[in-house]
């Protein structure tokens, strides 16, 4: 089991991205990336605000060829929610293409396209039958069901993020994908909420942030349910029911995933949490694992990593997940809640 890692454009001072790859190789697979400013599942990457890093271009292409001659794989994010009044049009079509097209030209050819599209997942496997096509962990599939139809257009599927600590579901899914000649993939250390009510409109607002930076928004409303949330102590139970698997309990997955997703693209210490996974331990607040972290929501609390009960992982893998009849999280939170100015 290896890991798929989210690629950063380092700043000035910064260690390249390239060279975290390096130094992980023999743990890293492949390596995710979007291009340029092309709405994804995350920020523009090249202009903010209208000012463009006119290098960004020149210094993403080094970086991949150099992770491309290390005999990663490379994959192309087209996973914005949205594409607007182009979402299935012969431009949105032609866009792909020509960035497919010129990747290769340049050193950098794509290996996999994780899309939310079934328009692009069409196109791709039109123009480029021997590129892997992945659907987005976006869609939401969790079930043999949605993986059947669309077994015409992907190639390996994205799990359901709520399904992570659902071992017997995910063995299921693994036994249909293996017999459909399938790959399944899994995203291990998304801080997102499980179920969240409101992840269809941040996937939206993402998509269309470059707009809405633009125009003047609310100031009296936070368009995040999470940090809505978190704004009360009494929810901070939330952030143990959710999704992410801990470094010391990915082992578990062996002989599910042959590849894991680690969400590093806008994470400040990319580096750290891949170290974390490959190591299988993390010393530290457990939420500064994860994308995102919400470490400001409860500061100056962390999580204790160290503090996780021996039983935490069977009994969050095996439960009804119907959280609000059980106070599993709730107590957990007790034991590994730390106040830090406190401990000072």
């Amino acid at each position: 089991m290896k890991y798929c890692v989210g690629f950063q454009l380092y700043e000035n001072g910064e260690e390249p991205f390239s060279q975290i790859v390096a130094t992980y190789r023999d743990y890293i697979s492949e390596v995710f990336f979007a291009w340029q400013d092309i709405a994804t599942g995350r920020s523009a990457i090249a202009t903010r605000h209208g000012y463009t890093d006119w290098s960004a271009q020149a210094r993403t292409e080094e970086e991949l060829r150099r992770i491309k001659q290390m005999g990663v794989k490379l994959d192309l994010l087209f996973n914005g929610n949205c594409y607007g009044e182009y979402a299935i049009s012969e431009k949105l079509a032609n866009t792909v293409v020509s960035v497919i097209e010129y990747l290769e030209s340049v050193g950098c050819g794509v290996d996999i396209v994780t899309t939310a599209s079934p328009a692009i997942a069409h196109t791709v496997k039109k123009h480029f039958p021997t590129i892997d096509v992945r659907a987005s962990v976006n869609m939401r599939i969790g079930t043999v069901k949605g993986m059947e139809y669309l077994s015409d257009l992907f190639d390996s599927f994205h799990v359901q993020r709520e399904y992570n600590r659902d071992l017997s579901r995910l063995k299921l899914l693994k036994e249909w994908a293996d017999t459909a000649g399938k790959k399944l993939i899994m995203l291990a250390n998304s801080g997102c909420f499980v179920n969240c009510s409101g992840q269809s409109f941040h996937d939206n607002l993402v998509a269309h942030e470059s707009e809405i930076c633009e125009v003047k928004n609310l100031d009296d409303f936070t368009p995040y349910v999470c940090w809505q949330a978190l704004k009360n102590k009494e929810n901070w139970h939330m952030l143990l029911e959710n999704t992410w698997v801990r470094p010391e309990d990915i082992h578990h997955y062996e002989g599910i995933f042959d590849t894991v997703k680690l969400a590093t693209r806008m994470h400040s210490l990319p580096g750290m949490v891949i170290d974390a996974y490959v190591r299988g331990r993390y010393i530290g607040n457990t939420l500064d694992l994860f994308e995102p972290g919400f470490g400001r929501a409860i500061a100056p609390y962390i999580i204790s990593n160290l503090n996780f009960p021996e039983k935490w992982f069977t009994k969050t893998s095996s439960c009804d997940k119907i959280c609000h009849r059980c106070g599993y999280c709730k107590a957990v939170l007790e034991q590994v809640l730390i106040n830090t100015e406190e401990n000072v």
